[in-house]
């Protein structure tokens, strides 16, 4: 019999509007006196709710329910088995939770539905229309399948590829050779294996291509982003080999960086995609080494414009509000479960957003440094899944990552969406840390794109392994044995453990409320061997399946280059264009959005994301020190402009490099490649042959760059899927992206410093070159409906001493505020350093290079900064200490609220900050609070 449990706040509706919120708790196995005394003491909390058992709350108005679909995972149900099982109540046989909505009586059935229609995700959600008879999901496991693919010609290769495995012809005929040499067709299991370790998620087929660029062989894009490490850099411990990059810290620690991309999932399911996104990022951290500590988590997202009209969505997509909210809300609830840090991250837009968003979440850690390296499993070690149990979510993940989204998405590809549980995660990382500390992982990594397959078939590469697939915990009969195998199902961890620590390594599981098991055993055979009950599920040759794969040869195309177009006309009111480009998307605060995480939890942040006097200035990079009681710091930083990418992809991937690293420098990072390292990202459409182009020329900005500083790429991702295609024969380019990041250490955090404003009468300088009337992509510009295509061009042969000059003052305590010049150029950037400060500030354009007052005020030049000084540290216009470096005193600090602008000394208008705040602040609280 199941029970049903209604639960609401004494408080009534929210704020919001006349609609009440009602949880709803199923339960199958109690009795209606258990079913009642656990309501009372797990669902409800006596204070502030009140709950009542078989009948619903009354309401004035319509009344829907949602919930999860059937076999979907839903963390809050975990938590109920758990608690249940805690209270001596474990056999409740099962659960389910939903939310019900009670309307008021002014909404007619009609209002109500269109608005369900527009919050509900049907990729992941139902309307909940009846009571279920039962809550157990049953059925009968699939058998193992033969695939026919020895008789197929082309058209059927393809047609077996189409929608699951994403293989093309070459290397469908491939595969189709190996089983002819083999004189046996393949089990399921062995094509979902090949396609998803041969996929462009997992194998990066483009970026290891040989490239032909406009008739000439070019090197292969990996190989020239490896081509600026420096072997035998003994700063950098761990580089392209494991699941991040690892620098040295201090006290014997390495620091670890990842930054994925969760694109595809986000664009079916905001909120799982976005949260399984981070808990896969912290994985990654989780499975570096022997296992490394998270201790930082970023977020960076591109959607469309919040205001754009539903029937510009293409067919399948979800509208950019629903994104928004949506992968807010994932990343929040994952790292604030999970006790993790969450801060420095951005939010972008453009229309072509609207029909694949970019969603890319980082993650940074702490390990020590003597069990950095990643391990190697030994003939007999034993194969331990730790974690979560496997379901049917994340099927075809790795393989529907690495595809074009099509309106056909959301229906063919509805299995590939994950739904995490961060409590379980957070679980499993403290059991794992504790297995780490007493020496019993040899090797470990995470189960992420393409489940066991992936995991269990890269750690045996090189030796072989024999799994036992029956041994593994499933949410639900039923499953065939191939989804069990590539099911990217969350939370999970593969160790390798020698066979004497066996014992141990599961009795720490269990004293952790930690599910784990045996689910195989590394060989030395060089077979990747998987059996379900003696049936033989997948009986692959390594070499095969890691080496088989041909290098492609690819073509890139230069394009036609792009026509300048005409420019702007002068504006009448300058102060007026200045309160329109603070509210612009790209610029206005993101303050709502990063007031939901918890960016201080673990005790370690120095500066947060905003900050100043009434904490709701931006600051431009985290500071955080990971090891308590000791004054070292990391910092955490990165750039991207994606309007940039799309009008010249060589000058904008510098942009982004030069932004990441200037927001670095701004708070004191040390910018030498002894004291920090970068993260690439590339998140790019279909690599036709124009794209691909695109794509040399972002991978060359990233070499030159990095080579100008001396610094190294540790770690990074490719994306190369942001094409949209309908059925109607639209296309969408979604605009592609480089991201860049950068980490570092600094040894004295109190040598670091804030964007804030702090006294009046001081000194602002400006530092830096500027590209003179490069308007090209700035904010300024799209507010006019302009690109101006004449982008800012970074000097890379000035830049370095700019950046080591500024660091160097910085670190000598002459720099009382510092925050560099990005999106809406020095304007935004002078306005919010007066949020900060709650002051006003006079200045002088005249100096600027440029030919137009608009021009010097809205031109985005990354690299550039402004600075606060005290009036003695001043001589002859220029800093004493620094008298090579570029810099002009651009004005002084004001205790008024007004910012006057001058040029050449005559008065050309004055601005409010206050009005300038109340613009930047509005559009987020539109989005996020109504108002």
């Amino acid at each position: 019999m199941i029970h049903t449990v209604r639960v609401r706040s004494k408080r009534g509706p929210g704020p919001h509007g006349p609609v009440e919120t009602v949880k709803v708790y199923r339960l199958e196995g109690f009795t209606t006196e258990e079913a009642g005394a656990f309501a009372q003491a797990v669902l409800s909390d006596p204070i502030d709710e009140e709950w009542r058992l078989g009948e619903r709350f009354g309401a004035i108005g319509p009344i829907r329910e949602i919930a999860y679909k059937p076999g979907m995972m839903n963390p809050r149900v975990a938590s109920i088995m758990k608690a249940a099982s805690m209270y001596g109540m474990g056999h409740l046989r099962a659960a389910d939770t939903s939310l019900e909505y009670h309307f008021g009586e002014s909404l007619s059935n009609e209002d109500v539905d269109r608005m369900v229609r527009r919050f509900m995700n049907a990729n992941v959600q139902q309307l909940v229309t009846a009571d279920p008879e039962s809550l157990i999901i049953t059925g009968v496991r699939g058998k193992v399948q033969i695939v026919p693919i020895r008789e197929l010609d082309d058209v059927g290769l393809m047609v077996l590829s189409k929608d699951k495995l994403f293989l093309n012809l070459e290397e469908m005929r491939i595969v189709q050779a190996y089983y002819l040499k083999r004189g046996r067709d393949p089990y399921d299991g062995e094509l979902e294996t090949i396609a998803q370790t041969w996929s462009e998620h997992c194998n990066h087929k483009t970026f290891r291509a040989k490239l032909i660029v406009d008739g000439v062989e070019a090197v292969p894009l990996f190989d020239r982003l490896k081509s600026v490490s420096h072997e035998g850099n003994p700063f950098i411990i761990s580089r392209f080999v494991d699941n991040s990059g690892v620098i040295e810290f201090y006290d014997g620690y390495g620091l670890c960086a990842k930054v994925e991309t969760h694109n595809s999932p986000s664009a079916l399911d905001p909120y799982g995609g976005a949260a399984t996104g981070s808990g896969g990022v912290f994985r990654d951290i989780m499975g570096t080494g022997q296992g490394a500590k998270v201790i930082y988590s970023t977020d960076i997202f591109c959607v469309g414009p919040m205001d754009v009209s539903d029937d510009l969505i293409p067919h399948g997509c979800l509208h950019p509000q629903s994104i928004l909210t949506g992968v807010v809300s994932g990343v929040r609830d994952y790292g604030n479960r999970m006790g993790i840090p969450t801060g420095n991250g951005s939010v972008h837009f453009h229309r072509d957003f609207r029909a694949k968003p970019t969603i890319i979440v980082g993650s940074y850690g702490l390990i020590p440094i003597d069990r950095a390296q990643k391990g190697t499993p030994r003939m007999g070690d034993i194969v331990i899944v730790m974690g979560g149990r496997t379901g049917r979510d994340g099927i075809h993940g790795a393989t529907f990552s690495s595809a074009e989204m099509t309106e056909r998405t959301a229906t063919v590809n509805s299995s590939a969406v994950q739904i995490g549980n961060a409590i379980e995660e957070k679980r499993t990382a403290d059991a794992l840390l504790t297995c780490r500390d007493r020496g019993y992982v040899r090797a470990v990594t995470d189960c992420g794109a393409g489940g066991f397959s992936s995991a269990i078939g890269e750690m045996g590469a090189k030796t072989g392994v024999r799994i036992f697939l029956e041994r593994a915990p499933v949410k639900y009969t039923g499953l065939a044995p191939w989804e069990i195998w590539v099911s990217e199902s969350q939370e999970r961890m593969v160790v390798a453990v020698d066979p004497t620590n066996v014992e141990a390594v599961l009795e720490i599981c269990r004293s952790h409320n930690v599910e784990a098991v045996e689910l195989g055993v590394f060989t030395d055979d060089g077979t990747l061997s998987v059996t379900y009950e003696d049936e033989t599920v997948c009986d692959l040759e390594m070499e095969f399946l890691h080496n088989g794969l041909p290098q492609r040869t690819m073509i890139a195309t230069s394009p036609a280059p792009i026509v300048e177009g005409p420019d702007i006309p002068l504006p009448t009111d300058i102060s007026m264009e200045w309160e329109r480009v603070m509210g612009h998307g790209d610029i206005c605060s993101k303050e709502p959005i990063v007031r939901m995480y918890d960016h201080s939890v673990q005790g370690g942040s120095v500066l947060q994301p905003y900050g100043g006097v009434r904490g709701d200035a931006p600051n431009d990079a985290a500071i955080i020190t990971p090891i308590l009681g000791k004054p070292y710091g990391a910092i955490f930083s990165h750039g991207l402009n994606p309007v940039l990418n799309r009008l010249d992809p060589y000058w904008g991937t510098l942009w982004a490099a030069a932004e990441a690293l200037a927001n670095y420098v701004a708070v004191g990072g040390n910018p030498r490649g002894q004291e920090c390292a970068l993260v690439d990202n590339f998140i790019w459409p279909f690599p036709d042959e124009y794209s691909l182009y695109a794509l040399h020329r972002a991978v060359d900005a990233c070499v030159d760059f990095a080579k100008a500083f001396g610094l190294e790429y540790v770690s990074g991702k490719d994306s190369l899927s942001s094409t949209y295609r309908g059925k109607d024969g639209e296309v969408i380019h979604i605009p592609p992206v480089t991201c860049i990041s950068v980490f570092g250490r600094v040894p004295d955090v109190a040598k670091t410093v804030s964007s804030d404003f702090k006294k009046a009468g001081n000194t602002i300088c400006r530092v830096g070159h500027t590209d003179a009337d490069a308007m090209g992509g700035s904010a300024y510009y799209d507010l006019h409906n302009a690109s101006g295509n004449r982008v800012p061009r970074i000097d890379l042969e000035r830049l370095p001493a700019v950046f080591w000059q500024l660091h160097e003052l910085i670190s000598a305590g002459e720099v009382l505020a510092c925050h560099d010049v990005s999106e809406g150029g020095i304007a935004v950037t002078l306005a919010e350093m007066c949020f900060g400060g709650n002051s006003g500030a006079e200045v002088d354009i005249g100096a600027i290079t440029g030919s137009r007052p608009d021009h010097k005020l809205f031109q985005e030049q990354a690299g550039s900064f402004l600075v606060e000084v005290s009036n003695n540290l001043l001589a002859n216009g220029k800093i004493r200490s620094q008298q090579g470096l570029p810099c002009q005193v651009f004005g002084w600090t004001t205790a008024d609220q007004a910012i006057r602008v001058k040029e050449h000394g005559n008065m050309k208008f004055a601005v409010s900050p206050s009005r300038l705040k109340r613009e930047w602040q509005r559009p987020m609280k539109e989005v996020f609070h109504g108002g």
